[in-house]
């Protein structure tokens, strides 16, 4: 740890966080004020394990496992700011913060894991847990953290066991190493854009997009940055097939440079150690240790989900490849279609088939009226209320905060809303927490609330409109702001005892279902008719271009489909391999892959092992890529009951959804809360039936 910590007395780490909400005081902290916080709630956690290891009573639930969970207050509060910061207004300063910490964290995890005094109490109310006449929620929490114990190595001993704690710290500084590489080739890449011919092709929001990109890092003019909700529309619009080569080469090839920030190695070393993880726990792979503990279980379940997807994904793009190419042919262009082409043509085909043009649609999506919308929706199904903050004061200027209630005034938790990409943030959309739901008093507040209420946090990337004008989004923007959102509420309405049961903690193939679910709504009509209102004239999207949409929604699934499993099927095949079998050349293994597979020319995948963040940057999403697909099962089957019920917003099915779904965190197997939603288990041919992949029911 650094020798130069600041003194406790002086870290406002360390203080009590009296703000409203329990907020840290982020304009007091500085990056060097996390490691002498992060020793000081380390030594506070040890210090508790050991006492509730040591003390002479006999192991119960309440004295061990419910203490266990109630204990490192302090490290979760330092680790929701610290992580959170990290990946939403990093610094170079506070990078090089979490390079030194990672290894430590990993540290103070096997050290709590492996802790054999407090494990040999919680293995003994384990095995005799069925007559400890335990409610539900208390067996679940004494199984699942009897599982974390177990995985994290608690049953290894002697020499097998210091190897599994260097095999995870070592990870922990790949995991590191490789996000901040990926994060370094993003923001450290331009497109500049010189003049009009330049421009060729691009709308107004595009080019006002990439006016602010260009004045949020001290350039003139216009520039392309690896921002998806700028790089995508540039490849959609652009009539410069030569720079939208340039854009998708940078894109595609993040992480694959000589030079510091070369992700190939650091791959190639984080499959070895997860290889030897899984043989340390006596599975051949690491995708057979990761899927013990999902839905799915096996690999077979996974493939068989991902080949019939696959199977039908491919007529499906060669047909749009049909369409693509004859209104080439009409336009007399010819030649290949190349994957800096797709997207390009594919516009075209969307605009003459289906008379959409995006830059039409745009304006009836202002980022301000999606949120409302989301709000709304929220509001309509579980009763919640969300109240801007604006005396609050947040880590950046563009982040808002939410109060929520609900209708009678109960509170629920704090909603910080986080949109515009800028050059300090990792690419992509994401939930986190600050702080989790549970029933647990949090003292940390400097007060005794009855319970400890959730800070979560929703993360997009949308590219921000020049100052003074609204910014606006596609119809994927608001899908994804609806998506994060999803997960938002499985954050904030959870009802839960215990903190490692709360949110979205549960497993990973089921995480998704809350927020997939939550996209159906912003397609709907209804939705539409009221929040989807024109920028400028204040006027309703026409019913027109409503059922223009909605025709042309299945239009392109078969080649985002196609690019999805792609994905997923290299994420299983490398997973997949045992330790003698891995590749010397990850990048060669996965082009390997894909020309078995055969994956299409010109359709690509979305995400490439060297910029894969997540299988790469964590393990969270190792061997479980295929999660998204799996969760869209349960998230169509279960729109479905609204379908069923006759009304999007159904009270009876509403209050039903948030019971079982939304509020019940992990204290519920997922199988068994599904079911006792739906009535049964879920059907797969709805999801194919809303991706095109088979036809509508008569």
């Amino acid at each position: 740890m650094n020798p130069s910590a600041t003194r406790s007395t002086d870290n406002p780490l360390l203080q009590p966080w009296t703000r409203p909400f329990g907020l840290a005081p982020f304009e007091l902290i500085r990056p060097d004020h996390f490691e002498p916080a992060f020793a000081q709630a380390m030594a506070d956690q040890r210090a508790e394990l050991d006492a509730i290891a040591q003390q002479l009573e006999a192991p119960t639930f309440d004295n061990t496992v419910a203490a266990f969970d109630a204990s490192g207050r302090l490290l979760a509060r330092l680790e929701g700011v610290f992580h959170n910061l990290c990946a939403s207004e990093t610094t170079p300063e506070l990078q090089a913060v979490q390079r030194r910490l990672a290894q430590p964290l990993a540290a103070h995890n096997n050290a709590v894991y492996m802790h054999a005094g407090l494990f040999a109490r919680i293995n003994g109310l384990f095995e005799q847990r069925s007559s400890l006449g335990l409610d539900a929620e208390s067996l679940r929490l004494l199984e699942r953290v009897h599982l974390d114990f177990v995985r994290a190595g608690a049953r290894m001993e002697g020499a097998k066991q210091a190897r599994y704690a260097q095999v995870m710290e070592a990870l922990a500084d790949l995991h590191t190493r490789f996000g901040q590489n990926v994060l370094a080739d993003e923001s450290g890449y331009t497109l500049p854009l010189q003049g009009e011919s330049d421009l060729a092709g691009l709308p107004a929001f595009v080019r006002d997009a990439a006016a602010d990109a260009a004045r949020v890092r001290g350039l003139s003019g216009h520039v392309i940055t690896l921002s998806r909700s700028l790089i995508v529309p540039f490849l959609t619009f652009s009539e410069r097939a030569d720079l939208r080569e340039k854009a998708w080469r940078a894109w595609t090839s993040r992480g694959e440079h000589e030079g510091p920030t070369d992700n190939r190695s650091i791959v190639k070393d984080i499959l070895t150690l997860r290889a030897e993880q899984a043989a340390l726990h006596g599975h051949r792979c690491y995708a057979d240790f990761a899927l013990e503990d999902t839905m799915a279980q096996r690999q077979s379940a996974v493939m068989g989900l991902l080949n019939q997807v696959w199977e039908r994904a491919l007529p499906a793009v060669e047909a749009e490849r049909a369409q693509l190419q004859s209104l080439q042919a009409t336009l007399g262009r010819s030649g290949v279609i190349e994957a800096w082409d797709w997207r390009y043509w594919a516009e075209k085909v969307r605009q003459s088939t289906y008379a959409i043009d995006d830059a039409q649609v745009k304006p009836y999506f202002s980022l301000d009226r999606m949120v409302q919308a989301a709000f709304d929706c929220a509001g309509r199904l579980f009763g919640l209320r969300f109240v801007h903050r604006s005396d609050l004061v947040l880590y950046h200027p563009d982040v808002k905060a939410y109060e929520v209630t609900r209708q009678d005034g109960t509170a629920v938790g704090l909603f910080l809303h986080d949109n515009f990409a800028r050059p300090t943030k990792r690419s992509g959309a994401w939930m986190s927490a600050y702080r989790l739901q549970s029933a647990l008093p949090d003292a940390a507040e400097g007060r005794s609330p009855q319970r400890t209420l959730p800070i979560i946090v929703n993360n997009n990337n949308f590219a921000k409109a020049p100052q003074g004008q609204p910014t606006l989004l596609s119809f994927d923007d608001v899908r994804t702001l609806f998506h994060e959102f999803g997960h938002g509420l499985h954050g904030l309405l959870s009802d839960v005892r215990f903190e490692r049961l709360s949110g979205t903690q549960v497993l990973r193939d089921f995480v998704e279902l809350p927020s997939q679910l939550f996209e159906h709504w912003m397609g709907q009509t209804q939705v539409l008719q009221e929040h989807a209102r024109h920028v400028v004239t204040g006027e309703p999207i026409p019913l027109a271009l409503i059922d223009k949409l909605q025709a042309a929604r299945n239009f392109g699934q078969g080649f985002e489909t196609v690019r999805y499993t792609a994905s997923a099927l290299t994420d299983m095949a490398v997973h997949g391999l045992g330790a003698d079998q891995l590749p010397d050349d990850v990048v060669a293994f996965e082009s390997e892959v894909l020309a078995r597979r055969g994956l299409p020319a010109g359709v690509g995948l979305n995400h490439r092992f060297t910029h894969f963040q997540h299988l790469f940057s964590g393990s969270s999403y190792a061997a479980g890529y295929y999660v998204y697909l799996w969760a869209e099962v349960l998230d169509c089957d279960a729109f479905e009951a609204f379908k069923e019920a006759g009304d999007i917003f159904d009270p009876n099915t509403a209050q039903r959804l948030l019971r079982c779904i939304y509020a019940a965190g992990n204290r519920v197997e997922p199988g068994q809360t599904y079911r006792e939603f739906r009535g049964r288990d879920a059907r797969v041919e709805p999801m194919l039936r809303d991706r095109g992949l088979i036809p509508e029911e008569a």
